[in-house]
């Protein structure tokens, strides 16, 4: 097994573990992540493109920019390489996906959301791996 074949499981492994805002249950579990919805792009030789698609289990979710936040926080700390992150939601699989894949990929948003306590704690809740 190559390296590039270990740097493209990295974001998935990473990614898997993360836990729901709202559920005691990791994304992978509720089907939010999977290993299909992780693309790994070489940009040139020591820098990929992540593209992530994430699903939220209702069309309606109200924490779905939250899970995007989550996913792009815990990748930007854990990627053991250099990157740029693309995080998206599904095409057709929420009913403001435009807003928020705007919100999740806007660095100036992202930081003003991590300098809130109360979200910055919840998505440290998020991140954290179990004992």
């Amino acid at each position: 097994m190559g390296v590039r074949q270990i740097e493209k499981c990295a974001p998935t492994d990473i990614i898997r573990t993360i836990r729901d805002p709202e559920k005691p249950n990791t994304l992978e579990e509720l089907e939010v992540v999977t290993e299909s919805c992780v693309e790994v792009h070489e940009i040139n030789e020591d820098e990929y493109l992540v593209i992530i698609r994430f699903t939220p289990t209702v069309p309606h979710c109200s924490l779905a920019t939250l899970i995007g936040l989550c996913l792009r926080i815990k990748l930007q700390r854990c990627l053991p390489f250099k990157h740029k992150l693309e995080i998206y939601i599904s095409e057709g699989t929420h009913s403001t996906e435009e807003d928020i894949n705007k919100q999740i990929n806007d660095k100036e948003r992202v930081a003003a959301a991590m300098e809130n306590p109360n979200l910055r704690e919840i998505v440290e809740q998020c991140v954290t791996e179990p004992d």
